[in-house]
């Protein structure tokens, strides 16, 4: 077991070099299995969950061979057609193996995923689809998918989630026929993966849009892709720089994805400057909340993309207790996220949790160091920011959680000026 060891109330700030998107390569590292060509993947972020991803690669018998930020992937002699359960309970994504394998390969066996404990996290809407592409699903303790007669068709997802839209759209591009894929996730990691897709031959229009529309193809080829920044990290580490009061520049970014986060991050006072490719945080001492139309309290809500992600609501609320004013924070996508606010409770922030989906926040507050244990990867994240701003040392259990979704986030945010170290 790790921790981490802060001492706040040091300036974050200079420029910053984002990973590459976690939920990005993710899905691309299953879809290796959808062709017996080699894929290369660049500016791959070196996490836990894509560790986790390249051994159950490695289990199946594909070829994987890593060297930095580089992964190279040949599933032609891959040899099984079952995950490992201890595997599968490791990483929420092992599901992402159900679509390509069963498709091409005729069978999977998973075991139910794991991941963070946020709340409820459906399956529904992947056995659904997959059904509808004749894919048959059975049992449950492992799951057991069968490909029978595989063809395009209309799919109505009952929800816009991430990961079955990849899960459909990796089984539909080898189903014959079309399939129209609605109420589909665009997030833009969800569009990199049709990047991808695209480069081995796939055939998707709508690109961008909640309707898909998949045109079956008889084979995939290999590619080269380099993997989009991950404008979660972004927004994690702009949300540091901003409760130190430093000013920080993030290079390499794709405005549009960053779109929904800087107007929550705007509402919350901080000075942002968007560039062709980079975006600057200007040094404020205190933020001040932007009030709505008739000083109304405002409020900042997740949702499917285009709203602003829940993957930054932990992250968010953080930020909120050090800035002048008061905003109202509505999680909707998950009934246990909020949970970690007790601990900034105990560090002294001033807020109200009026149930699992709603917190107020009143700022500025004056956190004090205490110790903490990180829940899940963002809650963690989110603990990591508060003790940054805290006054005294803050120590930051279980920190091999946050791992799992942030590279070396110790050695970046020493390199920006941060006082944490990492004791095992």
């Amino acid at each position: 077991m790790a921790r981490f060891i802060i001492n706040g109330r040091r300036k974050v700030g200079g420029v910053f070099q984002p990973s590459g998107n976690k939920n990005a390569v993710l899905p691309m590292l299953a879809a290796c299995l959808l062709t017996d060509d080699e894929l290369e993947l660049h500016n791959v972020p070196r996490i836990e969950d894509v560790a986790t991803m390249l051994a159950i690669l490695a289990e199946l018998g594909v070829s994987v061979a890593q060297k930095e930020h580089t992964v190279r992937l040949c599933a032609r002699g891959i040899r099984k057609r079952r995950l490992s359960r201890e595997l599968c309970h490791k990483v929420r994504s092992s599901i992402l193996f159900a679509g390509p394998l069963a498709a091409r390969h005729g069978r999977a066996v998973i075991y139910p995923p794991g991941g963070d404990v946020i709340g409820r996290r459906r399956l529904d809407s992947h056995l659904l689809g997959l059904r509808a592409l004749g894919i048959e699903v059975s049992g449950g303790e492992p799951f057991t998918f069968q490909r029978t007669t595989l063809k395009g068709a209309e799919i109505l997802l009952d929800e816009a989630s991430v990961t079955a839209t990849e899960n459909i759209l990796m089984a539909a591009i080898l189903a014959p026929g079309l399939t129209t894929l609605f109420n589909a996730a665009c997030e833009p990691h969800v569009q990199d993966l049709q990047n991808l897709l695209t480069k081995m031959g796939a055939r998707i229009s709508g690109q961008g849009t909640n309707r898909l529309g998949i045109e079956g193809v008889e084979s995939l080829r290999g590619a080269t892709h380099e993997i989009a920044p991950d404008h979660i990290e972004i927004g994690s580490f702009l949300a540091a720089a901003a409760v130190t009061g430093g000013d920080l520049t993030v290079a390499h970014v794709i405005p549009a994805d960053l779109a929904p986060i800087l107007r929550a991050f705007r509402t919350l006072g901080m000075s942002l400057t968007l560039e062709e490719d980079a975006i600057k945080l200007g040094a404020r001492p205190r933020s001040r909340v932007r009030s709505e139309l008739g000083q109304a309290v405002p409020k900042i809500e997740d949702g499917p993309w285009p709203s602003f992600p829940s993957d930054l609501m932990s992250v968010a609320i953080v930020a909120g207790t050090q800035a002048h004013g008061t905003v109202l924070f509505f999680e909707k996508m998950f009934e246990s996220r909020m949970y970690f606010v007790d601990r900034l409770l105990d560090m002294g922030a001033r807020l109200v949790q009026c149930d699992p989906h709603r917190v107020v926040v009143i700022g500025p507050s004056s956190l004090r160091a205490i110790p903490v244990y990180s829940p899940d990867i963002r809650a963690g994240m989110a603990l990591v920011v508060a003790a940054l701003s805290a006054r005294g040392t803050s120590v930051i259990n279980n920190a091999e959680v946050i791992d799992r979704g942030y590279e070396r986030v110790e050695e970046r945010l020493q390199s920006l000026g941060a006082d944490i170290v990492r004791e095992t």
